[in-house]
């Protein structure tokens, strides 16, 4: 059984169902039976603290992902901490809706809860062509970040 549940302590606007249907997609394409994953929207203060509290990162990021489990354990469990108030800048920027934006957010920490990184130019590379497969595959522009580096993104458990 997959099993997720969104946190939303500051109340922004979120479309929950399409948040966990896009985690739920991902994570069946990719094999996984069960899981058990929060994805928490919050503010730019909030992830900066996350942060720079875990990761030794004194700024604000889109994403981070926290796992709880290891990778060949049957159960996947894990949170996704996404700062809305990055996504809502982000699309602005780059011309989409902020609702896109946070489900490349919600499909780039689910990857990375499935095992996928983005330390090497040649993993990043992979990274991003599952982001765009799984935004197409949900009905989603393609707005793939254009650098390799774009998503900040680290697991507290692996830097």
């Amino acid at each position: 059984m997959i099993r997720i549940r969104i946190a939303n302590p500051y109340g922004f606007s979120v479309d929950y169902a399409s948040l966990k249907q896009a985690a739920r997609t991902l994570l069946e394409e990719e094999g996984i039976k069960s899981a058990k994953i929060t994805i928490a929207i919050v503010t730019d203060e909030h992830i900066h603290r996350l942060n720079r509290q875990f990761l030794q990162h004194d700024e604000p990021t889109d994403v981070l992902t926290f796992p709880y489990s290891k990778g060949t354990t049957p159960h996947l469990e894990g949170e996704i901490v996404i700062s809305y108030e990055t996504a809502q800048h982000e699309a602005a920027e780059r011309g989409h809706a902020t609702a896109t934006e946070v489900i490349l957010y919600v499909i780039h920490g689910c990857l990375h809860l499935c095992g996928y990184d983005d330390t090497s130019p040649e993993a990043a590379t992979a990274m991003r062509q599952r982001e765009r497969h799984y935004l197409l595959r949900l009905g989603y522009p393609d707005i793939t970040h254009p650098t390799a580096n774009a998503i900040e993104q680290a697991s507290p458990s692996t830097s």
